[in-house]
């Protein structure tokens, strides 16, 4: 019995440890009993962010990239977006009250407890394409690129503030974190082409 009981935790935690934030599912994929868990959190080897969500202890995270990796991972249709990649690409210096995510425009609406989040929709290309993947916690998170990012921004306006995105286009730029080319092409998918260029042609 000890030695089962020391398989599965030692399973546990290299799968935490693995993963960063582990949902239950995860330990039950894995063939490790759920009654492990309440153990392992007991005894200070795991920490419960909420009702079937956990972390390695050592991994907490004290500023806004650990909202990014919980939501990661809560949300697993979604992309950070918008003024939570801003702040993750360094392009603004707002401290984002929620993390901002894209979902497909048919998904249920997400509503995980204690973890403020802000949601817009989208569906294709627009959905798809400048994802690429950073790692944050352990945790492998899918967050729109720069140049994505500065595009949904002027997309999405309305929400995050033209001067939002007037200021991320110019940091992004000056910043070299982009170039024109690259961001015309998603303005192009986005459909803001029209309204980005002038900014471009401008700061040139």
């Amino acid at each position: 019995m000890a030695e089962n009981d020391m398989t599965h935790r030692e399973r546990a935690l290299r799968l935490v440890q693995d993963m960063g934030i582990v949902r239950a599912r995860d330990f039950t994929a894995a063939g490790i009993p759920l009654v492990y868990l309440k153990r392992l959190c007991d005894s200070g080897d795991i920490f419960r962010l909420a009702r079937g969500l956990y972390q390695d202890p050592n991994r907490l995270g004290e500023d806004a990239a650990h909202d990014l990796a919980e939501a990661a991972r809560r949300v697993p249709n979604g992309v950070i977006s918008l003024i939570s990649a801003l702040h993750y690409h360094q392009l603004t210096t707002q401290l984002p009250h929620a993390v901002w995510m894209t979902i497909p425009h048919k998904a249920r609406t997400p509503t995980p407890q204690g973890l403020r989040l802000e949601i817009v929709r989208a569906t294709g290309e627009v959905m798809s394409a400048g994802i690429e993947h950073v790692r944050v916690e352990g945790v492998e998170i899918p967050i729109y690129c720069v140049a994505k990012t500065v595009a949904d921004c002027f997309k999405h306006r309305r929400h995050v503030g033209e001067d939002v995105a007037i200021e991320a286009l110019k940091d992004a730029l000056q910043k070299q974190k982009t170039n024109p080319s690259d961001l015309m092409r998603y303005a192009a998918i986005n459909r803001v082409a029209g309204r980005i260029a002038p900014y471009i042609r401008a700061l040139q």
